[in-house]
This record gives structure tokens, C-alpha cells and sequence, in this order.
């Protein structure tokens, strides 16, 4: 009889043996790949906390001053910034600011607080606001994909083989030149144009109406940029030795663009769209800010204005948690459509 304590390696040379339960495990690659990942996006957001601890104590402006303005007396000021715990040396505010976190608790509002150090929970603030932030973002993100591949594969169908070059110049120069556009300056000229000469889209209207052109804003420059990209991803399959004999059978066009071309570059949109998704969430701020849309951007600016420590701290954090666990899970569906994307990195 086979011994139960065999390496995996023995057990596939002599199938008769069993391999060690762990051994087994640990040969499958999805374990490990799940293990770096995650490791991964720990120290990620490990790096973050502190990063954001650091970054909004650089902030000029005193936010004691602004609460209580220029004329308060020295005892309400000293009262007010013992109560919120800024009097205390900055490795006791992250002590305090880590301790929070564990809890789950943001804090509250500095700029809200009074005198007695009341506030309004951030938490609140976060369960309000996050979903207009979540919506424009998605919606950003469906433009960019359901618009920009269709886009790219089209252009690099047209001009594969250096065929239609002036159709590939207009492209390749149009596209650069929208893609280079900041989201705000797109925000404010299609504000001016569909709201205020056109008025057929509202501007800060919480329907369906009111997400348009928010939406079209913060995904403007990211579909133009995604669809130069999805070109040449689509011009690199149709070079493939297997397309020309898709070509050479004379199987139809569709056929050969969305059996054949495209799950050739869904590893490659996929990779693109983790990134995409973080230049939409750093979009989302500015444009809610000029279509005034409560959300996390909104209260992001006004947290910054008022030198909001804690409001700064959870909205940054909460924005960076989630590009980093949509990063995860594109790594993840790499590695289901893409097994190479395992055996590289075990």
C-alpha cells in the first residue's frame, strides 16, 4: 500500500501514492497567485494610511482659525484643538488615527465641530455622498468600454495593413487631442453647450437627465485614450498567423473580428481598464465639483478648503480602498480568462 506522507511530485510519477493534502494545495497556482495579490494590495493600502496621515497634516491653513475665525480668544482655541486631539504630537495622532480605523470609525468633521468638539460623523457623510461618486464613475467606466473598444476595433479593422493612412492620421490626431483634454475643461464646455445654449441637459439635476453629462465629462478623455490603445492591440491579433487563415477559409468579417480578434484583447482591455478606472475615480472630483454633484469629490474640495484633516483622511482613503480592490479583481479575472497570467506569476 502507497504511503500517505508522499510529495505531489512522487504521486504523479506513481499514481498509486497519495500526496500530502498541503502539497497538493500549495502545487495548484491559483493559492499563490491569490497570495501575492493580496499581499500586494495590503501594502498597498498600508502605504496609503500613511501616505494620507502624512499628506493632509502638509496642508496650509489652520482649521482651528477657520472654524472659529480670526477673532476667537485663545481659550476657545486651545479648547477646540485639545478636544479634537490636534495639540497632541503627530505619532500620538496616528496612534489615535489608527486605533479609529481598526473600529471602523472615520471620525467626525472638524469643519462641522464646535467649541463643546461636536461634529458631524463622517460616516454619515460617506453613506450620503458615495453613491452619486460610485454612479458617475461606473457610468464613466461603461462609456469607456461599451464606446471606446467598439471605436478602437473599428479604426484598426479600417486601417490594418497601413490601408485607409488618411483615415488612420484623422484618427490617431483627433483622438490624441481629445484624449489630452482635462476632465474639467470638458465638463465646463459641455455644460455650456447642452445646458446653457442647447438647454436640452440639465446641469445639477439628481434624475437620469442630470448624470449625462457628468458621465460624458469624466469619460471624454479616457474613451479617445482607450480607443487609440484598443487599436493597436486590434491591429497586433489581426497580424496573427492564426487570422490570416481565418481569412484564408474566407470566414466572414464579424466572424473573424468578434469570434477571433476580440477575446484576443480582453486580457489587454482588461489590464487597461483597472487603470482607467483609477484616472476616472481622480476625474470624478473635479467634475463633480463643477456640475455640483454631492459626492466624494464635492466633499473632498470642501474638506481641503476648510483644512478638514479627518473628512480629507476617510474621503482619500475610502477612493484609494477602492481603486486598489478594482485592481483586485481585474487581477483576478485576468488570471480565470488568462491562465498564463497564473504560471507568470507563481
Amino acid at each position: 500500500m502507497a504511503s500517505a506522507n508522499v510529495t505531489y511530485g512522487e504521486a504523479k510519477t506513481n499514481p498509486g501514492a497519495r500526496p500530502k493534502w498541503g502539497s497538493a494545495l500549495w502545487s495548484n497556482p491559483w493559492p499563490r497567485f491569490l497570495a501575492r495579490r493580496l499581499l500586494g494590495a495590503a501594502i498597498a493600502l498600508i502605504a496609503l494610511v500613511i501616505v494620507v496621515f502624512l499628506m493632509v497634516r502638509i496642508i496650509p491653513g489652520d482649521p482651528i482659525e477657520k472654524i472659529l475665525g480670526t477673532n476667537a480668544t485663545p481659550t476657545s482655541v486651545a479648547t477646540l484643538r485639545h478636544s479634537l486631539g490636534l495639540d497632541d504630537s503627530l505619532w500620538m495622532q496616528f496612534r489615535h488615527y489608527i486605533a479609529h480605523l481598526v473600529r471602523g470609525d472615520l471620525g467626525s468633521s472638524i469643519a462641522f465641530a464646535s467649541v463643546g468638539g461636536g461634529g458631524t460623523a463622517i460616516s454619515t457623510l460617506v453613506r450620503q455622498r458615495i453613491g452619486s461618486s460610485l454612479l458617475l464613475a461606473g457610468s464613466g467606466l461603461a462609456l469607456v468600454l461599451f464606446v471606446g473598444v467598439p471605436l478602437g476595433m473599428l479604426f484598426g479593422s479600417l486601417t490594418r495593413e497601413n490601408r485607409h493612412r488618411r483615415i488612420e492620421l484623422m484618427f490617431t490626431g483627433l483622438a490624441s487631442v481629445l484624449s489630452s483634454i482635462p476632465d474639467y475643461l470638458s465638463a465646463t464646455i459641455l455644460a455650456f453647450i447642452f445646458a446653457v445654449q442647447l438647454r436640452v441637459l440639465p446641469v445639477d439635476s439628481a434624475g437620469i437627465s442630470g448624470l449625462i453629462l457628468p458621465a460624458l465629462a469624466v469619460a471624454s478623455a479616457a474613451t479617445f485614450y482607450f480607443a487609440r490603445l484598443t487599436r493597436v492591440e486590434t491591429l497586433n491579433v489581426l497580424a496573427q498567423d492564426y487570422i490570416r487563415t481565418a481569412r484564408a477559409k474566407r470566414l466572414p468579417w464579424r466572424v473573424i473580428m468578434f469570434r477571433h480578434t476580440l477575446p484576443n484583447i480582453l486580457t489587454s482591455v482588461l489590464t487597461l481598464s483597472g487603470l482607467i478606472f483609477a484616472q476616472l475615480i481622480g476625474g470624478t472630483i473635479l467634475v463633480e465639483t463643477v456640475f455640483n454633484r454631492p459626492g466624494l469629490g464635492t466633499t473632498l474640495v470642501q474638506g481641503v478648503l476648510a483644512s478638514d484633516y479627518p473628512v480629507i483622511q476617510a474621503v482619500i482613503l475610502l477612493l484609494g480602498l477602492l481603486v486598489i480592490c478594482v485592481n483586485l479583481l481585474v487581477d483576478i479575472l485576468l488570471g480565470i480568462l488568462d491562465p498564463r497570467t497564473l504560471a507568470k506569476s507563481s
